[in-house]
């Protein structure tokens, strides 16, 4: 079978500057797209502080953490997360927490001092225990802290 001239022509190649403009245009892309990221997790963020700060614990709030209770335990676990946040909302940025050291409690601000008064007054007396601990290190840095709801039972 022969060629014809058509099949023998190469290809025209892509130009470098094609190459270089299509190049740029996938990194303006990019860039946007992490902008828009971004801009979500700040607002995110801000509405997350906002809560933190403005708001108090509601009857919603006690729902999910009785529900969190109540799966752990039929789950045979003595203990549930029961919310997080940043370190950073802490006064010392959790380093109380981190260290496990006396007084660490007097660091929490906002909803995370909320929730701990409530469990003195509400769970405490049920015979209940509450655990902080830095739950994630990004950068090897403390990260956010969760509380633990724990009924153990009591060593003996």
């Amino acid at each position: 079978m022969a060629m014809t001239a058509s099949e023998t022509t190469p290809q025209p190649m892509t130009s470098a500057e094609d190459l270089r403009k299509r190049a740029l245009e996938l990194q303006l892309a990019e860039m946007e797209r992490d902008e828009k990221i971004k801009a979500r997790e700040a607002k995110k963020h801000s509405e997350f502080l906002e809560d933190f700060f403005q708001k108090h614990v509601g009857e919603n709030e006690r729902a999910i953490i009785k529900r969190l209770v109540t799966k752990a335990a039929a789950d045979g676990k003595y203990e549930a997360m029961i919310y997080s946040f940043p370190s950073s909302l802490c006064s010392d940025s959790g380093r109380g927490i981190n260290n496990n050291l006396p007084g660490w409690q007097n660091t929490l601000q906002g909803k995370a001092k909320e929730l701990y008064d409530l469990f003195e007054q509400v769970a405490k007396p049920q015979g209940y225990g509450l655990k902080a601990a830095i739950i994630n290190f990004p950068g090897g840095m403390p990260g956010d802290v969760g509380f633990f709801l724990t009924w153990e039972p009591p060593v003996e």
